[in-house]
């Protein structure tokens, strides 16, 4: 006996008239098969029940189609724990190396299983949020990981993209709402969370937030958040579409868009109302490109390839046509605008190293090694403008360079044509063989104010490009 985790039990309703052609096609494939007969009035009628291992049902069914049967009649696929048949490992054998994607009942009775009811989403959105929330706060990655896991995001982004290649209008309209819902509950439940941490004074009232390394990373969108988003969907729809599960998957859907909906609530409360609309901008385009990659890959995979623009849009239809075409525009704007902040981003962090490179060049400054450069955003400067540059360099001595950060901010503003206020960071250690102090670190700051620590610590973007 073979056993199996992964064999389907079938269970299809023939007519008469296409019993010999059906039972002919699982005999070709040696499907093992039990014929049960059945009392339907004047018309002949069958019932046959087989068992198929997973990754067979697509070729089998089709088969099935090509000889007439009607599975719309009555059809059932279900999972079986164990099958026992003479033919059964032959034909694990024959469909192990196969990759059969979910028959579209299958797919959307797989999308429909993953999605929650309203009360159990909203309830599980707002945990989830109030969780990122104390983890950005707390600078915590483990705990911003945690509050992914609970995100139930991955249910409605799977319905919806089901809905659109099967042209079901009702789930398709249903999962784009509940999508919104907990993208409002998110930002909303972060939002009233923050407010009462600073009320109590559980958390600092002038909280620096950009210094913050779990917000700061999440402040603006960029090529890479559209990288993520559109790999997230993608993979959330194969998976999808195969005997696997799903929720890990889950996982990557809710890290493009928990911790963005949080740091916009965050942003909102502790006064960076530009941060809180560069992390709303992100928090929109990923949701975005989730969507879309995840619609793609199951047009790419085949599913509504027959019946999609009748049943779900109709290009005679000039509202539709009006409204598809005003949603590309915004989503290619907003996109565009991304990739080109992006580029904006790493040409200024590059000009910036170069520029110090050119400084430290000089013989006066052979003992100093640069180290990095880092990047602060500012609550008042533009969504991807830039209010300070941190440059942590080495030093083998405690001599002094007081020159060296106004040099470095006239340089920087030459390449760049901005003035961004500088900040050097001498990291001191010392040499194997000549003394065993241990290593210091000591800042020099200058040419205006830069964001305050927090705690001590100051984590900014760092860029060594």
């Amino acid at each position: 006996m073979r056993r199996s985790s992964r064999v389907r039990l079938i269970h299809v309703l023939v007519a008469g008239d296409r019993r010999d052609a059906v039972l002919g096609v699982l005999d070709d494939r040696d499907v093992e098969y039990v014929v049960v007969e059945t009392d339907s009035g004047d018309e002949e009628t069958v019932l046959v029940e087989f068992p198929l291992p997973s990754d067979g049902v697509g070729d089998v069914l089709d088969a099935l189609d090509d000889a007439g049967l009607d599975d719309a009649a009555y059809s059932v696929i279900g999972t079986a724990e164990t099958a026992s048949t003479p033919t059964m490992e032959a034909l694990e054998n024959r469909y192990a190396d196969d990759f059969d994607p979910l028959r579209v009942q299958e797919l959307r009775s797989k999308a429909r299983d993953m999605a929650h009811d309203r009360n159990s989403f909203v309830w599980m959105i707002l945990l989830s949020a109030l969780i990122a929330t104390a983890g950005l706060l707390v600078d915590s990655p483990a705990v911003v990981v945690g509050s992914m896991v609970i995100a139930p995001f991955v249910g409605p982004v799977l319905t919806a993209a089901v809905g659109g290649v099967t042209g079901d209008r009702e789930m398709l309209r249903d999962s784009v709402r509940l999508q919104a819902l907990g993208i409002v509950v998110a930002v909303v439940s972060s939002l009233a969370f923050g407010y009462a941490l600073r009320a109590l004074s559980l958390v600092p009232q002038q909280l620096e937030i950009t210094a913050l390394g779990q917000i700061s990373s999440r402040v603006a969108p960029s090529v890479l958040t559209l990288a993520v988003g559109l790999a997230a969907g993608s993979a959330s729809a194969f998976g999808l579409s195969t005997k696997g599960p799903t929720s890990l998957i889950g996982v990557m859907i809710a890290a493009a868009l928990i911790p963005a909906a949080a740091t916009a609530g965050i942003a909102v409360v502790w006064g960076f109302p530009l941060v809180a609309l560069g992390s709303l901008i992100l928090l929109v385009i990923s949701l975005l490109t989730i969507n879309v990659a995840a619609y793609a890959t199951l047009r790419y995979l085949g599913y509504g390839t027959d019946g999609f623009d009748r049943k779900l849009w109709n290009p005679r239809d000039s509202t539709a046509t009006a409204v598809f075409a005003v949603s590309v525009l915004a989503l290619a704007l907003v996109v565009g605008g991304a990739v080109a902040a992006t580029y904006q981003q790493v040409t200024y962090e590059r000009s910036v190293n170069r520029a110090v490179d050119d400084v430290l060049d000089d013989s006066e400054y052979a003992n100093l090694t640069f180290v990095e450069s880092s990047v602060e955003y500012g609550s008042t400067s533009g969504l991807l403008g830039r209010e300070g540059v941190t440059v942590t360099i080495s030093r083998t001595t405690d001599r002094e360079y007081p020159a060296l950060p106004n040099r470095l901010q006239r340089r920087i503003t030459g390449v760049t044509d901005r003035n961004p206020s500088v900040r050097v960071r001498f990291v001191d250690y010392e040499v194997a063989g000549t003394s065993t102090g241990s290593a210091s670190m000591t800042d020099v700051p200058v040419a205006g104010p830069l964001p305050q620590a927090v705690d001590g610590r100051h984590t900014p973007r760092r860029s060594r490009l």
